[in-house]
């Protein structure tokens, strides 16, 4: 019952037009810094791209309030978990704009609350002004960026091939991750992310 209400709810929230990222396959990612986060810990952090030491960083951008994300979540404790043994490291970013309607749900106390919450086992960042999604070029929530150890972009857009986890049988994230960790570039290295629209300050 509890997929089938997610699963009207993100027939409201239909992902953006499918447009390339901004940073292209094989450029080197935007450098954020001073994001303040929350750990997996529930403590207190700041998100800083040059900090993150493991060959490879799947930078994630979510947001409380959307559907689409609720409908992921367990799917990426899942993906964090299958990967902890390796040198790779996931970060979320959290971009909303903190005046918009969707801003308390969003904002840094609430992310500490989904952290305990839900038990997510990665840092969750909120850059309330947007730079660093919009430097990335992230459209909708959850869309996930895969960076390699010069942190090249090697792949951009959606989890998995869809929604439904019950039909999802292809993992591009995972893929790119792995051709990452040896060196090398996924088969597909682009997709669409699918969910909700970002709310980022406007007129910036």
């Amino acid at each position: 019952m509890r997929k089938m209400i997610l699963g009207l709810a993100l027939m409201a929230f239909a992902s953006p037009a499918f447009a390339q990222s901004k940073v292209k396959v094989g450029d080197k990612a935007p450098v954020f810094s001073g994001i303040p986060a929350v750990s997996a810990e529930g403590k207190a952090t700041t998100l800083n791209l040059g900090d993150l030491k493991k060959d490879v960083v799947v930078v994630v951008f979510l947001a409380n309030h959307c559907p689409a994300v609720v409908a992921y979540e367990d799917r990426i404790i899942d993906f964090v978990n299958k990967n902890k043994d390796k040198s790779v490291e996931v970060v979320a970013i959290c971009c909303t704009d903190p005046d918009s309607s969707y801003g308390k749900q969003d904002d840094l106390k609430m992310i500490e609350a989904k952290i305990k919450e839900k038990g997510y086992n990665f840092t969750y960042g909120f850059d309330g002004e947007g730079a660093s999604g919009k430097a990335f070029g992230a459209v909708a929530t959850p869309h996930f960026f895969v960076l390699d150890k010069d942190r090249e972009l090697v792949y951009a857009g959606a989890l998995d091939n869809d929604n439904n986890e019950a039909k999802a049988n292809k993992n591009y994230v995972q893929e790119a991750v792995d051709a990452a960790l040896k060196g090398g570039t996924p088969e597909t290295t682009l997709t669409r992310a699918r969910g909700c629209g970002i709310a980022y300050k406007k007129g910036e």
